[in-house]
């Protein structure tokens, strides 16, 4: 009965995890929209100080979507393992990606595409491999967890680390160093997701009808999670106030979630039971996450689509039979731009030729 109940909670956590990528993904659409709606009607924008958004149904709609699906992740961490629900995370940026090609006319480029199929693939791959985490009821059985020595020893040096890049590397190399204050955020972000799983724990027992907030461990969970979640938001911020968002997403969620995978499988104990084949599974597909998030943001300028690919990979004139260039693409691409006309121009044989971002690419 107790297999059958822990298998009904991971589905239950995993529909939850899943829906809450979808709401998330789907609010930065309707914000959007709304905000283009009103630069349309000629409104005061909103990095300019104007607040006509908030007459806007669409932005208000992406609000509540937003809201539903940070409750939907919040609930999903109450009935499944951490180390399921926090890389499934990555599909909110995956549906948003997709959403904005065809409602805000966004090209999703052939990185992103591939970006987008391995990401779905990862997350697919971490599922069926998923860890089973420790039947914990009730809140006594997570003070038993919290005080356990591992956990402690892991909490400390997480509060250590944290406090010597706040106030010592910080004011020093983060304006300059873009891991100072993801790394801020991402050990954080461990402990705020532990009292996530120790909150989730105390409103099952509410609706079980015990008196949870008896328990002094509830208000220390709360004001807990309320100063990780505040310092969070505060550096992550500084993070992308200061650096580019491309860069800042991919490397936060591999941080974010290596810290949480990290906390949960000494918290939980997640990972003694299991196989080799599960643990292998799951680390891969948490690296193929990554690859299909950094496909997605690092390369999502660049302008390549299945029908100029042909033309990025141009062959010299003369082939060998077996289908060897004799000439390397890049060797005939650098002899070609090494052809300049007298008026500044490229002489790419009546190619035409743009820059964007540094790259050269032939249209």
């Amino acid at each position: 009965m107790g297999q059958d109940q822990g298998k009904y909670d991971f589905y239950i956590g995993l529909t939850l995890a899943i829906s809450s990528s979808i709401f998330i993904g789907g609010s930065f659409i309707l914000k959007k929209k709304g905000l283009l709606r009103l630069a349309k009607k000629g409104s005061m924008r909103a990095g300019q100080g104007g607040h006509a958004y908030l007459k806007e149904w669409l932005w208000w709609a992406g609000l509540v979507s937003m809201g539903v699906g940070e409750a939907a992740n919040f609930a999903a961490y109450a009935f499944a393992p951490a180390t399921l629900v926090t890389p499934l995370g990555a599909l909110s940026v995956l549906v948003s990606a997709i959403l904005s090609s065809y409602f805000l006319t966004e090209r999703l480029n052939l990185h992103g595409k591939i970006g987008c199929l391995l990401s779905v693939l990862g997350s697919t791959v971490m599922v069926i491999h998923a860890p089973q985490e420790e039947e914990v009821e009730h809140l006594e059985e997570m003070s038993s967890k919290l005080l356990d020595p591992g956990f402690l020893v892991f909490a400390t040096l997480v509060v250590i680390v944290a406090l010597i890049l706040i106030f010592i590397v910080g004011p020093r190399h983060g304006q300059t160093n873009i891991l100072v204050y993801i790394t801020i955020c991402s050990v954080i972000g461990a402990l705020s997701v532990s009292c996530v799983k120790g909150l989730g724990i105390t409103i099952k027992g509410l609706f079980a009808g015990e008196h949870v907030f008896r328990h002094p461990l509830s208000w220390i969970l709360i004001v807990s999670l309320i100063t990780c979640v505040s310092t969070q938001i505060n550096y992550l911020n500084k993070a992308l106030d200061i650096f580019n968002t491309s860069l800042v997403t991919p490397i936060y969620y591999v941080f974010f979630t290596t810290s949480v995978l990290s906390c949960s499988a000494i918290l939980f104990k997640e990972w003694q039971h299991m196989g080799t084949d599960d643990i292998i599974g799951t680390f891969s597909g948490f690296l193929t996450i990554i690859v299909g998030i950094f496909l997605l943001h690092a390369f999502k300028d660049v302008s390549l689509t299945l029908a100029n690919l042909h033309v990025s990979v141009r062959k010299d004139e003369g082939v060998v039979a077996n289908g060897v260039a004799s000439h390397s693409t890049y060797e005939m691409f650098e002899d070609e731009i090494t052809n300049q006309t007298q008026d500044g121009g490229f002489d790419l044989h009546s190619d035409n030729v743009s820059r964007r971002n540094g790259t050269v690419a032939v249209l």
